[in-house]
């Protein structure tokens, strides 16, 4: 196992990092299975585990505290609030209302009294910078979290961030945490170079691209992932976007075969190529997936490979460019775009 400093923070973590979205209902994963899945994990060198509040309603946070009971100080603990947790208007967003509350609800569903790295899950339109930045500065001054950071956010909501940090006199966002794979390559135009520029450590979610790069997508076979039970329509071979990306994988296939790696150490060691990525989350549901992805945890590709994953997918492009979480509004609302 790698291991990198996180940003500018001092902590060094693993180059992999447990994601620990398909804890709990949402992978149809039970106590015990997480709690084998988190201690091999941990044997195989990962020293970071990233959850959130609403995986699984909660479920997932609780798993995971079961897991790290009696070793909480080997691991850098991570967790996320923004997104909802029901249907009360107000448990949701980046209001310093919520966040108190949804951290006080995840360190007890955690068992901890503190988590390492407290993350916003999206960015919140509705509320200011100075709003959110301050709840978090005075969360982590009271010991309830070490550092803060960001999760899909543009890379213009990024700088604005960081400046409202700095006017404010706060403390600022230390990560943030894209989306990125070989088939979603966007962040790279903007995202990753803004991260660079202001020294924040990077954790990629979906770098198997929901499941595209595990190598069970192949042309000519009956999709049956988790993943694609769970959106269909994203794995739907006549929408034009998938097609693109099942040309994609075979290429891509063609390619790990000639250099002598599975699919999946391809993906992951594509993403954890890019001088901006400090970790890689992956997201097993099965020990036999955590171990498949573990096989990835030194490789480092060559410049011929990369050079031909470029030629399959350009830099800086997103095949399924519908699907990016971190659109301005203005771009899917036609009333925010109209005087």
């Amino acid at each position: 196992m790698q291991y990198r400093t996180l940003g500018r923070t001092g902590v060094q973590v693993s180059s992999l990092a447990l994601g620990a979205m398909n804890f709990g209902r949402i992978g149809q994963t039970t106590r015990d299975e997480v709690t084998a899945i988190v201690d091999a994990a941990l044997t195989a060198g990962i020293n970071l585990i990233d959850t959130a509040d609403m995986y699984s309603g909660g479920e997932s946070e609780e798993m995971v505290g079961k897991a790290i009971a009696g070793r909480r100080d080997d691991i850098v603990l991570a967790t996320k609030a923004g997104l909802p947790m029901g249907e009360e208007r107000n448990h949701r967003g980046g209001s310093r209302r919520w966040l108190v509350t949804a951290l006080d609800d995840s360190l007890r569903r955690l068992g901890v009294e503190h988590v390492d790295l407290y993350q916003v899950h999206r960015w919140d339109p509705s509320t200011g910078d100075e709003e959110t930045l301050s709840a978090l500065t005075d969360l982590q001054r009271a010991g309830k979290i070490r550092h803060f950071g960001s999760s899909t956010f543009p890379a213009y909501r990024i700088v604005q961030a960081q400046w409202a940090a700095r006017e404010h006199h706060l403390s600022r966002y230390v990560t943030e945490q894209p989306s990125y794979s070989i088939l979603q390559r966007g962040v790279e135009t903007h995202v990753l170079p803004v991260t660079e520029e202001y020294g924040l450590g990077v954790l990629v979610w979906s770098p198997l691209g929901s499941g595209w790069l595990s190598g069970a997508v192949r042309a000519g076979r009956e999709i049956t992932t988790n993943r694609s039970a769970m959106m269909p329509q994203r794995f739907d071979t006549a929408v034009p976007a998938n097609r693109a990306r099942l040309d994609a994988v075979e290429q891509l296939a063609k390619v790990a075969d000639q250099a002598g790696l599975t699919m999946i150490q391809l993906a992951l060691g594509f993403v954890t190529a890019h001088p901006a990525v400090t970790s890689a989350l992956i997201g097993p549901r099965t020990l036999e997936h955590l171990h498949a992805q573990l096989a990835a945890a030194d490789t480092v590709l060559g410049a011929d490979v990369l050079d031909a994953i470029d030629a399959i997918v350009a830099p800086g492009t997103d095949l399924a460019a519908h699907e990016k979480l971190d659109t301005p509004p203005a771009l899917l609302d036609p009333s925010l775009r109209r005087r």
